[in-house]
């Protein structure tokens, strides 16, 4: 399968774009997942990269894995590759830089899923979620949903299996926004661009210590929280962040 399947664009110096096409539901097949990892590894290795938006290419954000291809490697007795996308789920919650889901349209079942893992989701308003497992016999997304929008509004949408549309995703908490079809991209890279317009090592810092918050306990999160503030303010962004201030213009970040 070609590289073509994620695509890649630098929106701008600081901040790329992942596109998701396999159509015709924009299935992450293995070879698909594969071309996904290796993005992330490059996007991994460059410096000025500073936010990466994740989306869908037509009217389909993700629907997972492949079932046709997960149906016929179970077939022929093949190896399950289950573990392989829950490792590309590791790799994008884990990843260094901050990712924002720009959810075009369905997102479905390890779709769903793949949306829990970015640090923020904008859904267009043709948007609609669906935690499938129930629907297939699996089961998906049932850490990561009741831990973002709690564990009653989860379980209506993990147990019902049915369609929740864009307004009612932002009710929940889902998503942070949501937008006409033609307005999502330029949301997602609006903020995208603030975010990399910060200092990139406290946004990394940032969004450490967020991932963890729901885990750690008071003195946890004490200890944490002050590595990571004492790393900080020894470096040169911090220092150029006080003298703009002083100076009463912009400050230049260097990730240093």
């Amino acid at each position: 399968m070609a590289d073509s399947t994620i695509h890649f664009t630098a929106a701008t110096h600081a901040v790329a774009i992942l596109e998701i096409d396999n159509p015709p539901t924009n299935a992450l097949g293995s070879a698909v997942r594969t071309v996904f990892l290796g993005r992330l590894d490059a996007l991994e290795r460059d410096g000025a990269i500073r936010a990466v938006i994740v989306t869908g290419k037509g009217r389909t954000f993700c629907s997972g894995d492949d079932l046709k291809e997960r149906g016929a490697a179970l077939k022929s007795g093949a190896r399950d590759t289950t573990a392989s996308f829950a490792q590309l789920l590791d790799r994008l919650e884990n990843f260094r830089l901050p990712i924002i889901a720009a959810v075009n349209g369905w997102a479905a079942g390890g779709g769903l899923e793949l949306a829990l893992t970015c640090d923020i989701r904008l859904a267009a308003t043709e948007a609609q979620f669906v935690c499938a497992g129930v629907n297939v016999g699996l089961i998906a997304s049932a850490w990561r949903l009741p831990r973002l929008i709690g564990p009653g509004r989860a379980k209506h949408m993990l147990l019902s299996g049915l369609p929740f549309d864009a307004m009612t995703a932002e009710r929940f908490g889902l998503v942070t926004g949501v937008h006409p079809s033609a307005d999502l991209m330029p949301a997602a890279l609006a903020l995208a661009e603030r975010i990399a317009s910060r200092a990139p090592l406290s946004v990394e810092a940032t969004k450490r210590i967020a991932s963890r918050a729901v885990d750690l306990v008071p003195d946890e999160a004490a200890r944490a929280v002050g590595a990571e503030f004492e790393a900080l303010v020894k470096t040169a962004d911090h220092a150029e962040a006080l003298t703009a201030f002083r100076e009463k213009r912009e400050p230049k970040f260097t990730r240093h």
